[in-house]
């Protein structure tokens, strides 16, 4: 699944007219990279969840079969569901089996087929974490021999990736908003939390200062003019 749903308010103007998994970066939109790199990894079936100018998301990307993929969109309602609360919406869409989900305004080169050979056995969530960023010096999660938690000490930043069982998300309403960092934190506690950490490239895809950094460095990586 790839969260498609936010405003994007730090993105504005950009967001106003554009949903933002659909703003450039590199000459395509940026939910295509994810698009890109899940059919390179083998993955099929994904699942993209809209709501702030949803329609253009479907209208842009189609079926998937231009990337070899199967896409099925979960639409939710003005001002959208949260992640939590979008990923309990698109539960029907996602099946029985633990599934991958994406944010869809992260930019990471972290290779989608690590997924599919990952067992969760009884854990709830697997979580990619990445060096903190400026922007968010305190981190997120503390990661030990393997295991997410919330102990202070050595937090890392959650890259909006992870891979979760459904059973994380019984009992949430799938017509109200809930936040996702609450079960997890609850998860951890518990002890059914994993995670890695991602020394590869990141970015947080969240203000036009960021986009535009990234178009830039995209484009002298290729050779092409910004």
């Amino acid at each position: 699944m790839i969260l498609a749903a936010g405003r994007g308010e730090r993105m504005r103007p950009l967001t106003d007219h554009t949903p933002k998994p659909l703003l450039p970066v590199g000459g395509k939109p940026l939910i295509v990279w994810h698009l890109e790199r899940l059919a390179r990894a083998g993955l099929r079936q994904v699942v993209i969840n809209h709501a702030h100018l949803g329609e253009q998301i479907p209208a842009t990307l189609g079926d998937g079969s231009a990337w070899g993929l199967e896409i099925r969109y979960s639409p939710e309602p003005p001002g959208a569901l949260e992640t939590a609360g979008g990923i309990a919406r698109a539960l029907p869409l996602l099946g029985p089996a633990p599934f991958l989900v994406i944010n869809g305004d992260i930019f990471c080169d972290w290779d989608p087929a690590a997924a599919l050979a990952l067992d969760l056995q009884e854990r709830l969530a697997h979580l990619v974490l990445v060096d903190n960023p400026p922007h968010h010096p305190a981190g997120d999660f503390a990661l030990v021999d393997g295991q997410v938690g919330n102990q202070e000490a050595g937090r890392l930043t959650f890259a909006g990736i992870g891979i979760y069982a459904p059973a994380l998300f019984a009992g949430l309403d799938p017509d109200q908003p809930a936040k996702l960092a609450p079960l997890l934190r609850a998860a951890a506690d518990a002890g059914r939390v994993s995670g890695e950490r991602h020394g590869g490239r990141w970015v947080d895809v969240g203000t036009p200062e960021r986009l535009a950094q990234l178009d830039g460095e995209i484009r002298f990586a290729m050779g092409t003019s910004t």
